[in-house]
């Protein structure tokens, strides 16, 4: 049986290609009689349109690129998967890049994504070169949306957690177990995100008139960080009695520093991460983290990336909620300054 295509709708409507193809793009320029050939026309035939074909109609690629620098993050992971059932919900394929800061790379403009018809739009995830991205997205015209951009006050169209309410969270958990020496190790403070948990983490304890215990800045994330930030402080004679930690990397470092001198979690110190990796809910104990809500992340940004290829100039950044994760490795403080 011969499968349908665009041109026989064309030619069982009697109506152009151009008019077929605004009215599967539910272009408003359509005469309402022709619009109505063209939709008998396509439920008579059972026409059903490909990507291909939608791509056709829109005169574009039918691409969608995302650009990152990392896949070993779970919550980063969790975002490309949901933009790429999102995309595919809607017609368009994943093209995706991951940017390497490796020595001896080329620089960004030569970047597969950033050529002029190549894509029609870009996703950017968690760049720190968001700058000079977003400088050379814009010479070229090319739609894009940014996740968890670094730049405070952005012009740009983001898709954001609110990380200020995640650290004022966060913290808050841990002062209403009754800690009072609270420590924070953050990640790298060229993160906006890093920096705004940082900012709720100082708000909560003022809040309660307590003061940060100690604050720690790390070079990069994971748990090696996370666990010589914590054996210089045992080293250094500080010892807290709960620790707010800037992801769940750096959490788990903590815990493995703390445990191999022989303190119990969350008997001895309470600890919470931040993101709610996969291996959160795995080890032992079970981690008490901030959770992001990858999955609305990833169909905010289509759905603005989409909007604004489509030509819509009413768009909004939007700011997400996060959720506090609580499990085993928070308790009631049972040490009494």
């Amino acid at each position: 049986m011969k499968k349908v295509s665009i041109l026989d709708v064309v030619e069982k409507s009697g109506v152009s290609l151009v008019t077929v193809s605004r009215v599967l793009n539910n272009v408003g320029t359509v005469r309402e009689s022709n619009r109505q050939k063209v939709l008998q026309a396509i439920k008579d035939l059972d026409y059903r349109p490909n990507s291909a074909a939608r791509s056709l109609a829109r005169g574009s690629t039918g691409l969608i690129g995302l650009t990152l620098e990392t896949l070993k993050d779970t919550v980063f992971d969790g975002i490309v998967h949901t933009v790429n059932q999102s995309l595919e919900e809607s017609g368009y394929f994943l093209a995706l890049s991951i940017f390497s800061r490796a020595e001896g790379d080329p620089d960004q403009k030569t970047n597969f994504l950033f050529q002029e018809d190549r894509v029609d739009g870009i996703i950017v995830l968690s760049l720190l070169d968001e700058e000079n991205y977003v400088m050379e997205l814009k010479r070229k015209k090319i739609p894009f949306v940014i996740i968890d951009n670094h730049v405070a006050n952005s012009r740009a169209l983001t898709v954001n957690v609110d990380n200020y309410i995640g650290g004022l969270e966060a913290t808050k958990h841990l002062i209403e177990l009754g800690h009072t020496r609270i420590a924070h190790v953050s990640g790298p403070d060229h993160f906006l995100s890093v920096r705004e948990r940082k900012r709720g983490y100082e708000k909560a304890l003022s809040d309660a008139g307590l003061s940060p215990l100690i604050v720690t800045h790390t070079e990069s994330f994971g748990i090696r960080s996370g666990f010589d930030v914590a054996k210089a402080w045992m080293q250094s004679g500080i010892i807290p009695t709960a620790v707010f930690a800037g992801d769940d990397g750096l959490a788990l470092g903590v815990m493995e520093a703390f445990q191999s001198e022989g303190y119990k979690i969350p008997d001895d110190l309470s600890v919470i991460g931040y993101d709610d990796q996969v291996f959160a809910a795995e080890i032992h104990p079970r981690l008490t983290t901030i959770r992001q809500p990858m999955e609305q992340m990833g169909q905010h940004a289509v759905r603005l990336l989409l909007k604004l290829i489509q030509g819509s100039k009413r768009n909004t950044s939007v700011v997400l909620q996060p959720k506090l994760i609580v499990r085993e490795s928070t308790a009631i403080c049972l040490k009494k300054d």
